[in-house]
C-alpha cells in the first residue's frame, strides 16, 4: 500500500499526486514510468513519472481523468492509500552531453517532459521549452517550466493565454531565428509528435519522442503498444518509451490507437454509473 501525501487539481480534467514510495525514487530518472492499480482488484495502468523527491521518497504522477481507471483513481485523496505503485520501469531518457535542447510539450504530456527539461536545467544544458494547450483553462505546470527554462513559449490554439497558434509555429520562429539544437525532444499527442518531426526532419535536428500515450499493460506482454520503427516492430513500455521520432511510423500508431475506442467509452460510462450510485 502506498500513502498519497498530496492531490491537487490542476485544471478541471487534469490531477496531481504525490505518492510516498521511497525505493522507486531513489532510483527514478526522467522517461520512467510506474504502473499502478487502485485497488486490489483494479486494472493495472501505466503512468509515466512526472517528478521525484529522492530526499522525501516521493513519486509525482499527473494524470488525465478520460477512463474508468483514472476515475476510480481520482475517488482517493491525500491520506489515502494506493494498492500497487511499481517501479521504475523503462528506459531513462537520454540527457547526457546535451548542450542545447527544444523541449516540447502538448497537454497532458507536458507533465511527461517536465521532469525532462528540469533534469536537462539542472545540468547546465540550456533549454527551450514550448508547451501548447487548447486553451487557458487547461494550462498546467507553467511556474515549474518557467523555473526549469532559458526560454519558454506559451502557445495555446484559441489565443485565450500566450501566443494563439501551435507548438510547430514556435518551434520553427526559434529554429529561423538561428538556435541550433542538439535535440529536439517532443511529448505530446500523437499528432503532434508526427508534425514537430516532419518539421524537425526538414532542419534534419535529431529528434525524440515519447510513445508513452500507446501504452496499456506495461510489460511487453499485451502488445497493445507495440508500434514500428524505422521498419522495425517494437514496444513502448520495453524498448522505450524514447524513441528517434523520424524512425517511427505515426500513422500506423494513431490507427491502432482508435481500437478500442468504443470498448473505453463503454468502460468510462458504466464506471460513471458506479460512483453515481456510490454516492447516493
Amino acid at each position: 500500500m502506498f500513502k498519497i501525501v498530496e492531490k491537487q487539481h490542476l485544471n478541471p480534467t487534469v490531477a496531481k499526486m504525490v505518492v510516498s514510495a521511497p525505493l522507486i525514487a531513489k532510483k527514478a530518472e526522467p522517461g520512467q514510468f510506474i504502473i499502478f492499480r487502485t485497488k486490489e482488484d483494479s486494472e493495472r495502468v501505466p503512468l509515466t513519472i512526472a517528478d521525484y523527491d529522492r530526499e522525501a521518497g516521493t513519486i509525482t504522477i499527473i494524470y488525465q481523468i478520460v477512463g474508468a481507471s483514472t476515475m476510480e483513481l481520482d475517488t482517493l485523496e491525500a491520506g489515502d492509500y494506493i494498492h500497487d505503485f511499481v517501479g521504475p520501469l523503462g528506459i531513462p531518457s537520454h540527457t547526457d552531453g546535451l548542450k542545447k535542447v527544444a523541449v516540447v510539450g502538448g497537454g497532458v504530456g507536458c507533465a511527461i517532459a517536465f521532469p525532462i527539461a528540469k533534469k536537462l536545467h539542472h545540468l547546465g544544458c540550456e533549454v527551450h521549452s514550448i508547451v501548447g494547450f487548447r486553451n487557458k483553462d487547461l494550462v498546467i505546470l507553467e511556474d515549474e517550466f518557467k523555473q526549469n527554462s532559458d526560454k519558454l513559449c506559451m502557445m495555446t490554439d484559441d489565443g485565450s493565454y500566450g501566443t494563439k497558434g501551435l507548438v510547430t509555429n514556435a518551434l520553427e520562429e526559434l529554429i529561423k531565428e538561428g538556435n541550433q539544437y542538439d535535440e529536439v525532444i517532443a511529448i505530446g499527442p500523437l499528432i503532434m509528435m508526427k508534425f514537430v518531426c516532419q518539421l524537425t526532419k526538414k532542419y534534419d535536428i535529431k529528434t525524440v519522442v515519447s510513445m508513452n500515450p500507446i501504452m496499456v499493460d506495461g510489460t511487453g506482454m499485451c502488445g497493445g503498444c507495440r508500434l514500428t520503427v524505422g521498419g522495425e516492430t517494437k514496444f513502448a513500455c520495453v524498448d522505450g518509451p524514447d524513441f528517434d521520432g523520424h524512425l517511427v511510423d505515426f500513422d500506423e500508431a494513431m490507427k491502432r490507437g482508435t481500437m478500442y475506442k468504443e470498448f473505453e467509452a463503454h468502460q468510462r460510462e458504466a464506471s460513471c454509473n458506479l460512483f453515481k450510485k456510490e454516492v447516493k
